[in-house]
C-alpha cells in the first residue's frame, strides 16, 4: 500500500490533482476507502475503490488504483486486484519496481501466473524510463530507498498486532534508526560531491531517495541540505511538494508553525492524532495547491482528523503546547 504517511506521503497527494464535475465525489470515495483499508475492512476498501473510478468515467490515478490493488489482494480477491495493476502497468507506466516487489500487501498474488507479467512489464518500463541514467549512482540510491521504507512499511502492522509501546516497536524503530544513519553517510556524501541530482539523472525512485534521507534526519542535517533542495526544486531537480514536507518538518522542530499542514502528530494521552501548529490556517489549501498538494480535509481524513479551520483556530494555543512538550 503506498500510505500517506512518511516518505510516500507525496505521491498519494500529488495524484489527486485532478479535475472536473466528480471530483469531489472521486476524492470523498477515495478517502473513504483508504479509511476501510486502514480499519483492516479490505472488501469493503476494494468496492468502494471501484465505486470511485466509475465516478470518474472508469478513470483513476495511478496510485489509487494501485493501493486498490493492495485492497484486492488481501480480500482475496486476486482477478479484481490483476486488473487494476495490469492498468498501471500498461496504461500509467508503472516504474516503481522497488515499491511493488517488497509490498507485503501483495504478497498472496505471487504464486499467480499473472504476477510474473505485471512484474515483466513493470521491469521494462523501468529500463525504458532510466536508459539515459547514471545507472550505477541510481542503482545505489533506490537500494537506500528500498532500505528507507521496508521498514518503516511493517510499523502499521507491528502496531496492531503489539502495540505502539510494545518491546517490538521499540526494536522496529531501533533498527530503522540504525539504518538512517547508514543511509545519511551514503546521501550526504552524494549531495556534498555531486549536489542535489535530478530525476533525469538517477530516476525517480534515486530523487525520491535524497529527500527521504534527509527528511528523517536530524534537525542540523535537515537546515544543511534545505536550502539545496529549495534551489534543487526551482531547477526540476526535486519535487516541489516533497520540499513542502521538509520546509514543514524545518519550522515545526524550530518552535515555529508548519506552512502546508504536511505534519500530523499522536496525543499520547487521548491516542488521537491532530494536525501540528499551522500558520494562516485560513489559506492553507491556497498554498497547498501551489506546490502540488491536494487539499488539506481530504489530507488529514486518513488521520481520522476532520478539518474544521474555525474549531482549530481556537485549538492551535493547546496544540502549540502540546507541540513544545514534545521538542
Amino acid at each position: 500500500m503506498k500510505r500517506p504517511f512518511l516518505l510516500l506521503v507525496t505521491m498519494l497527494i500529488a495524484s489527486r490533482l485532478l479535475f472536473g464535475q466528480d471530483q469531489a465525489k472521486y476524492n470523498e470515495l477515495i478517502g473513504e476507502a483508504f479509511n476501510l483499508y486502514e480499519n483492516q475492512e479490505y472488501l469493503k476498501s476494494g468496492q468502494t475503490y471501484h465505486e470511485a473510478f466509475i465516478a470518474l468515467g472508469n478513470k483513476g490515478m495511478i496510485n489509487d488504483r494501485y493501493n486498490a490493488a493492495c485492497s484486492w489482494a488481501l480480500a482475496h480477491r486476486p482477478d479484481s486486484a490483476f486488473v487494476q495493476l495490469f492498468k498501471i502497468a500498461k496504461n500509467g507506466n508503472y516504474t516503481n519496481l522497488a515499491h511493488i516487489t517488497n509490498d507485503t500487501d501483495l504478497n498472496s498474488l505471487h504464486p499467480d501466473p499473472r504476477w510474473h507479467e505485471v512484474i515483466t512489464i513493470i521491469t521494462a518500463n523501468k529500463e525504458k524510463a532510466e536508459v539515459n541514467l547514471d545507472k550505477p549512482l541510481a542503482a545505489a540510491l533506490e537500494a537506500i530507498h528500498v532500505e528507507d521504507q521496508k521498514y518503516r512499511l511493517q510499523s502499521d502492522e507491528i502496531e496492531q498486532k503489539y502495540g505502539m509501546q510494545s518491546p517490538e516497536m521499540t526494536a522496529l524503530w531501533t533498527l530503522i534508526s540504525e539504518k538512517d544513519s547508514i543511509n545519511l553517510i551514503k546521501v550526504t556524501e552524494i549531495l556534498d560531491t555531486r549536489g542535489w541530482l535530478g530525476a533525469d539523472v538517477v530516476g525517480q525512485q534515486g530523487n525520491q531517495a535524497l529527500f527521504l534521507v534527509i527528511q528523517h534526519s536530524d534537525i542540523a542535517t535537515q537546515e544543511k541540505y534545505l536550502p539545496m533542495m529549495r534551489e534543487a526544486a526551482k531547477q526540476g531537480k526535486a519535487s516541489p511538494s516533497s520540499l513542502a514536507l521538509l520546509e514543514d518538518r524545518v519550522l515545526l522542530r524550530q518552535g515555529k508553525r508548519q506552512i502546508y499542514g504536511s505534519q500530523v502528530a499522536l496525543d499520547t494521552e487521548t491516542g488521537k492524532y491532530y494536525l501540528s501548529p499551522l500558520e494562516d490556517p485560513d489559506n492553507v489549501d491556497l498554498r497547498r495547491e501551489q506546490v502540488g498538494l491536494g487539499n488539506l480535509a481530504d489530507y488529514v481524513s486518513n488521520w481520522d482528523i476532520i478539518w474544521d479551520v474555525e474549531e482549530y483556530k481556537l485549538q492551535l494555543p493547546k496544540l502549540e503546547e502540546m507541540q513544545k512538550a514534545r521538542q
